[in-house]
Order: structure tokens, then C-alpha cells, then sequence
């Protein structure tokens, strides 16, 4: 094998393309501090019970582990942050109200959801550590749309879940962790026939009712036939009251409802829900996922401090992907040279912030990444001067 041939799903980040993840994450970050969310920086690995205690498989599925060589014990490599933030909230911060904290950066994944996704996500977030109501919901909703709009992202799709709702389908019976595990990825695969089969031994109205979730999907009228079709319980009710709550208010999306949807990790205990494009750059393809998120209460049980808790991530390379590309970089082309006068003139267009590229002797201009629309040049009405010069459409090429 080359030595230069990448693992299966990781890639390199070529320049164009670097530059406008760099910018988009500088952006996103501004958008989530301008609502108020602090800064935080969890470590790329942990110990594994940090990592993972209280999540579930399908994270412990994704997460890379080792051993530390210094103490011996086993290491994972974050595969999602919102445990380490849950426990920065717990622990380090350890505030009495609300805690409004932002995060990006890297996470390994062992496998791919997609066959083109990557396994090194760049995933930016942001979370509510300590209120439960309505209230953080549709902030957190409202925070994820003001970013997918910075990005250039106009027309959104959101779709709306609640775990709560399958949580009081199944109350009636009689199930170990293994049977709901299984349950979960029969819903989330919309697979009827598996459905019938894990619950074969559960009560004739729990069957029906599990069977009848996959075909609950579509709009707000959704919650209704719910109400008509499942067994009613208080538990149901204050779900589907939560929903249609969200629904109403989250502005600027077309919004979608699937009761069944169970996608992601096992942490959320109320509402889910996930955004979409509705159109790619060109109007071709389907819609895409560009943010997921919800409410995840006992994520902080494990770390003595069980807090109310809501959030959304999303991957700033599958962001990237789903936008238009941005323009070349407008910059300045000049000569390299050791006079006084010129290294001097460089120097104040770069503390302007302007870009400033100088031809080192022998080369042409090679970068992709800059367009040269602008020249430094000597002036010649005066001695040891040098001034900018706009380059005609033909010479910067």
C-alpha cells in the first residue's frame, strides 16, 4: 500500500475548501456567543466510562478506544462532545442556573452513517444546562437556524420527535434494556415486520400501537391522529402537547413530525429533532441533515449532577458540502525584494488585512486559493514609493 493512501472515510482538507470551513466556523461561533453561549474546549480523549457510561451502544459502537500507556487504563476517542460538556457543567462549572456553553472541534467516529460521510467530523454545538422548559427548545431551535443561515443555508426543513412518545407506548409492558435497544432500531428503520416480532410477547395494545408509530409521520396533523390512535396516558399526552407546542412556534422552517424517529444516540430523553436543506446548491439531490439536537435531561446523572439539558450539533465538512463555494480571495500581488521601502509597504497592506503575495524569483503566481486583482508596484514619480495598482481581467488570471 502507498504510503501517502488516507484510511477509508478520511481525507484530507484542501485549501479552497479549508478556507471555508475556517470561516464558517469563526462565523458560527460569533452567531452562538452573540445569543449569549460561552466558549468551551473539551479534550479530544478521556477516560472510557467518561465517554461513555449512560449513552448507550450506538455511541460505544463509534468510539475509538486505546490504552494510556501511563496509567494503564482505557482511553476512548470522543465520537460527540455533549457528554464531555455535561460534564464541564457538572463538574467544572458547577453553576446553579443556567449555563449557555458553545464547543467545536474534531470527533472520530469508527464507522459512517453514510457511504459518503466522513469519520472525522468537525462538529460545532451548542447547549442549555439548566432550564426545563418550552423556553430553552425553541432557543436552541432558533440558535441552529440563525447558524445554518449564516452559512448561506435559506430554505430548512425541520423534523420533530419525542421519545417520550415511544417511552409511553411501551410503559404498559414488561421489557428488559436489551428488547427497547432492539425495539429503538426497528423504529428508527421503520421496519414493521421486525416490530411485529420483538413484540409478539407484549400486550395486544402495546403491539398495535408499536406497530402503528412508523406510519405516524407527516404534518402537524400528525399529533392528532396520534391522540385517536394510540393508547392515551398522561405521559402521551404531555409529549404530543410539547410537540405541536414546537411546531407552532418555531418560525422559519417547514416542519415536519415523525413519531417514530429514534436516530442518533440513546441520551435524549424528550424532544429530537433534525434539520434539512431543503435544496442543495443547483437545486439537484435530496434534502440534507445539516443539524440534529434535543433535549437530553439525564446525560449529567452519571456525573453526580443530573440538570436539565437541550442542544444541537452539527458538521461543519458536511455543511460546506451543502453550500455554494466561495468566491477566491481577493489579493495583492507583489514583487520580492529586500529594499526598505518595499518590504515596508508589504508590511502596512498586511496590517490593513490585506493579503499580500509575493513572487519569489524564478515562480509564477501557483495559488488557487487568492485571486491577484491588485499589484504592488514601484511609483515612479517618486523615489523608494510603492502603490497599488488594479490589474486589468487578463493579467490577473
Amino acid at each position: 500500500m502507498s504510503a501517502w493512501v488516507l484510511p477509508d472515510h478520511i481525507a484530507d482538507v484542501l485549501p479552497s475548501e479549508a478556507r471555508h470551513i475556517e470561516e464558517l466556523r469563526r462565523a458560527l461561533l460569533d452567531t452562538a456567543r452573540c445569543h449569549g453561549y460561552e466558549l468551551v474546549m473539551p479534550p479530544l480523549l478521556e477516560h472510557l466510562e467518561s465517554l461513555l457510561t449512560g449513552t448507550g451502544e450506538a455511541l460505544d459502537l463509534q468510539t475509538f478506544k486505546l490504552v494510556d500507556q501511563l496509567s494503564g487504563r482505557t482511553l476512548g476517542l470522543r465520537a460527540d462532545s455533549t457528554p464531555q460538556v455535561a460534564r464541564i457543567d457538572a463538574h467544572l462549572l458547577n453553576r446553579q442556573g443556567v449555563a449557555r456553553l458553545s464547543y467545536c472541534g474534531p470527533v472520530l467516529h469508527t464507522r459512517v452513517e453514510h457511504p459518503l460521510a466522513s469519520r472525522e467530523p468537525l462538529q460545532l454545538g451548542a447547549e442549555i444546562y439548566g432550564h426545563a422548559g418550552i423556553e430553552a427548545d425553541l432557543e436552541v431551535l432558533e440558535l441552529a437556524q440563525a447558524c445554518l443561515r449564516t452559512a448561506g443555508v435559506r430554505q430548512l426543513l425541520l423534523d420533530l420527535a419525542d421519545v417520550r412518545v415511544v417511552d409511553a407506548v411501551l410503559a404498559p409492558g414488561t421489557l428488559d434494556v436489551a428488547q427497547v435497544h432492539r425495539i429503538h432500531a426497528a423504529l428508527a428503520a421503520k421496519d414493521v415486520t421486525e416490530l411485529n416480532t420483538l413484540a409478539r410477547d407484549l400486550p395486544a395494545r402495546v403491539r398495535r400501537d408499536l406497530c402503528a408509530l412508523p406510519h405516524l409521520f407527516g404534518d402537524a396533523a400528525v399529533l392528532d391522529e396520534a391522540r385517536q390512535t394510540l393508547q392515551d396516558s398522561p405521559a402521551l399526552q404531555t409529549a404530543l402537547d410539547s410537540l405541536r407546542c414546537l411546531s407552532q412556534q418555531a418560525q422559519g422552517f417547514d416542519v415536519s413530525i415523525d413519531l417514530s424517529d429514534l436516530r442518533g444516540y440513546a441520551y435524549y430523553t424528550g424532544m429530537r429533532f433534525a434539520i434539512f436543506a431543503c435544496t442543495l446548491p443547483g437545486g439537484a439531490g435530496a434534502a440534507v441533515e445539516l443539524a440534529r439536537g434535543g433535549r437530553y435531561d439525564e446525560v449529567g446523572a452519571v456525573f453526580g449532577r443530573k440538570r436539565p439539558a437541550v442542544g444541537f450539533s452539527l458538521d461543519l465538512k458536511t455543511l460546506v458540502a451543502a453550500v455554494p463555494p466561495r468566491a477566491r480571495a481577493s489579493a495583492i500581488r507583489a514583487p520580492w525584494g529586500t529594499q526598505a521601502g518595499l518590504r515596508q509597504a508589504v508590511a502596512a497592506l498586511r496590517a490593513q488585512g490585506q493579503t499580500v503575495v509575493c513572487m519569489l524569483p524564478g515562480h509564477e503566481h501557483e495559488v488557487d486559493e487568492f485571486h491577484c486583482d491588485r499589484a504592488l508596484v514601484s511609483d515612479p514619480a517618486q523615489a523608494n514609493a510603492w502603490t497599488v495598482q488594479q490589474l486589468s481581467t487578463e493579467t490577473s488570471k
